[in-house]
């Protein structure tokens, strides 16, 4: 579905970005992929890979998602947005948190208007896992925006643009994430926050893969949520740094010790699929049994909920040592 289109990626430059352009560019024929971002370097260093007379369809278009009338623009002519631009540092949003309103909230609701007004077909959202049971602004603020691009679709008038989101776990390797610091710090102690600590992984293709199949089957008004392994912090540690000695630091501020994708309240209107889940708007008993039955998923338990500690798939520190040797990403 990709094949003669024009599509825009906000936040081009990160890691999911660079990505995508990689998967894109070699598996279809769009007229155009933008890459929308602020980061002028980025762009820089993405163009070496990236290049215009290498792969014609492909431009840099400087810009942030706080500015109306740049997005405004840029969405000219747009078939299909991915929009994946946000302040994802936990500890920076504590620290600046109305700079994480205004890129995680407001550039979402800037996104809206924009794709609405200039007859954007499909726009995907990434959210995150820390959107579900928020405890740090980061979550709360992507909750937040989750919210926001579901309720689009009650504005859209006659579903001439299609909003969805994809959320799904940590992404292995990505950029500032644990595994790059641990493997480019050269210090002899690495820091736990507890033993216990839990998180869902996923890697950088396997993300682009989801979004790009929720991408196909979406049909506006999804929370669509990739079915990933646990993982135990301690074990990506002893995999990665074995000689290293740990240094238990105790839960950060806006910290969890397990991951929630699908919560109790959620799980009343959601449906379990080979390789996702897909939550729905409020939907009463009956609509929901009807999706169910339309979409071939099977309606999720009362009390059901998705956490990292209780998931039934884990990653072992071999498999965990197996996926970072074969991670190529250029930050690491």
């Amino acid at each position: 579905m990709l094949d003669d289109k024009i599509i825009l990626i906000t936040g081009g430059t990160g890691s999911f970005g660079y990505q995508f352009a990689e998967t894109v560019l070699k598996r279809y024929r769009p007229r155009k992929l933008i890459l929308f971002s602020r980061d002028e370097y980025g762009q820089h260093a993405m163009r070496q890979h990236f290049n215009e007379e290498r792969f014609p369809p492909i431009r840099y278009f400087i810009g942030d998602v706080r500015d109306r009338e740049r997005l405004y623009r840029a969405f000219q002519g747009v078939d299909i947005v991915v929009h994946a631009a946000a302040l994802k540092q936990v500890p920076a949003c504590e620290y600046n948190p109305l700079e994480a309103v205004k890129t995680n909230v407001l550039g979402a609701a800037n996104v809206i208007d924009a794709a609405i007004d200039r007859g954007v077909a499909r726009v995907i959202a990434l959210s995150s896992d820390k959107a579900a049971n928020p405890v740090n602004l980061y979550g709360a603020s992507k909750l937040c925006a989750d919210k926001l691009f579901i309720a689009a679709n009650n504005y859209a008038g006659g579903g001439s643009t299609l909003f969805s989101v994809t959320r799904y776990g940590n992404v292995i390797g990505s950029r500032g994430s644990l595994v790059p610091s641990i493997l480019n710090s050269k210090a002899a102690t690495v820091p736990l926050t507890d033993e216990r600590m839990t998180r869902f992984w996923i890697t950088l293709e396997q993300a682009v893969e989801f979004v790009l199949r929720r991408l196909s089957a979406m049909q506006g008004g999804e929370i669509f949520v990739a079915k990933n392994p646990s993982m135990r912090v301690i074990d990506l540690i002893k995999a990665l740094a074995p000689d290293c000695s740990i240094d238990r630091v105790g839960i950060r501020q806006g910290e969890k010790l397990h991951e929630v994708m699908v919560t109790e309240d959620d799980a009343r209107n959601t449906l379990a699929f080979d390789d996702h889940y897909a939550i729905y708007p409020l939907l009463d008993r009956q609509q929901i049994q009807k999706k169910s039955c339309q979409l071939q998923g099977e309606r999720c338990p009362e009390g059901f909920g998705y956490r990292s500690d209780t998931n039934q798939a884990w990653l072992s520190p071999k498999d965990l040592r197996g996926i970072v040797s074969r991670l190529q990403v250029p930050w690491l």
